[in-house]
């Protein structure tokens, strides 16, 4: 039998009751012998989540105020959580050590990572799983990079021990043993990491929803939920700003051809969504796979009389842009004219000084701007043996009456990107989710 990895998020872990049922899920099969946790999340809309309150007591405590109203709520929260498991753990000395330490300045990262840690030692204790400290066996180096490779050799080796464990999500450490978090949503890829190091044949990643669905429900009623994905159109996807899974999530698994389940906690009779390396003949989801998309983007359009036999322009452009550190997402280009998309949080307080440095380096003949405008991705493996996807896609808007500022296709034909204004953003996506799945 094989190994099975699973991560749980917040929503599934909010409080005793689905603590619960988590743990029915984790006995209705034992080859799921390694549990990631995330810290407990919101049980309903007016509540805090556990993290954003551990953030709250950092940014108070460096003002030099009390953390105490803030963190007996924290208390309250896990005290409430152990109790009602009837757990004989302890809790209470692991909780006044991370009020002192947090009180006596302890770094941000090392506050966020408590909401975990906290629910890991909670949830081990129900289970009667063995507790391993994220911190003991992921490591980032010295300027806060991750190690994959010793994070893997640690983690092997550490979880040959256990046959059954419990590893918080979201941290890890330095050389020298301080906290060091990925990005918010980086419980995932902890998941993914435990995954590797113990060569799953599964990585089940627990969530609210019943898979991952083709396009955002806020913005369309009741989307299908896509069936399989594999690593290359999750990640077009989950950069467009799809949401389920942390988009650096992918790249642990993917090295070993670990599949991804996204499961639902309160419907897991549902088979959810498979993220796979690959996908052997027809798509059972159609031509697209998914729609995505991000507002508030920028695009600086340069016109130079020939442009495409003067060396080094391109280089020149691109330079300002390092300079300023300020990451570009998309290049259209023409023979005389090159188009650089930039997110406006990339260019906020920037925009002037870059137009000035382009100017200086690259002498164009004129700049044009053009804000507020949105991206959107139509992503799906199977476009490329696809006729006329692209026509359906700009039929789609066209019919919506909404006007399209600019087009991208990456070579391997697995997305296609176009710009709208952001006005235009809910209607564009409902008019193609219409074209391909109503």
């Amino acid at each position: 039998m094989g190994i099975k990895v699973t991560k749980f998020g917040g929503s599934s872990l909010a409080d005793a009751g689905q603590i619960n049922k988590v743990k029915n899920i984790l006995a209705s099969d034992p080859s799921r012998r390694y549990m990631v946790p995330s810290a407990p999340g919101k049980r309903h809309k007016d509540d805090d989540k556990i993290t954003d309150l551990l953030y709250k007591c950092h940014d108070i405590a460096t003002t030099g105020k009390s953390i105490d109203p803030v963190f007996e709520q924290i208390r309250t929260r896990y005290t409430q959580i152990a109790r009602q498991l009837g757990i004989t753990l302890d809790i209470q000395p692991e909780l006044d050590e991370i009020y002192r330490r947090i009180s006596a300045g302890e770094k941000r990262d090392y506050a966020a990572s408590r909401g975990e840690y906290m629910n890991g030692k909670i949830i081990a204790s129900a289970l009667g799983w063995d507790f391993v400290d994220a911190a003991d066996v992921i490591r980032f180096n010295e300027k806060g990079i991750f190690d994959a490779e010793k994070t893997n050799a640690l983690m092997s080796e550490e979880l040959k021990k256990h046959e059954y464990a419990v590893i918080p999500g979201f941290y890890g450490s330095r050389p020298d043993g301080t906290i060091k978090t990925f990005s918010r949503g980086g419980s995932d890829i902890t998941g993914s990491i435990v995954a590797r190091a113990v060569n799953a044949e599964l990585y089940e990643n627990w969530t609210d929803v019943s898979g991952f669905l083709v396009v955002d429900p806020r913005i369309v009623d009741n989307p299908r939920t896509i069936h399989t994905v594999t690593y290359r159109e999750l990640r077009e996807l989950s950069y467009m700003g799809a949401t389920v899974l942390h988009e650096d999530a992918i790249f642990p698994v993917s090295m070993c051809g670990i599949p991804i389940n996204i499961r639902n906690t309160n419907m897991p009779e549902a088979e959810g969504t498979m993220i796979v390396s690959t996908v052997e003949g027809s798509s059972k989801d159609g031509t697209v796979t998914g729609i995505a998309g991000k507002k508030n983007f920028t695009v600086i359009t340069l016109e130079k009389d020939m442009m495409n036999v003067e060396r080094g322009f391109g280089r020149r452009v691109l330079s300002v842009l390092e300079e300023k550190g300020i990451s570009f997402e998309h290049l259209p280009t023409g023979i005389d004219t090159m188009s650089i998309v930039v997110a406006d949080k990339e260019l906020d307080g920037k925009l002037e000084a870059v137009l000035d440095g382009i100017r200086e380096q690259a002498r164009p003949d004129s700049i044009d701007l053009q804000k507020d405008m949105a991206l959107i991705a139509v992503v799906g493996r199977a476009m490329v043996r696809s006729c006329g996807t692209a026509a359906k896609v700009f039929k789609a808007l066209g019919d919506a009456g909404i006007n399209v500022r600019m087009i991208d296709q990456g070579s391997s034909e697995l997305n296609i990107i176009v710009g709208v204004d952001n006005s235009c953003f809910e209607k564009a996506i409902q008019a193609v989710y219409a074209a391909f799945f109503e």
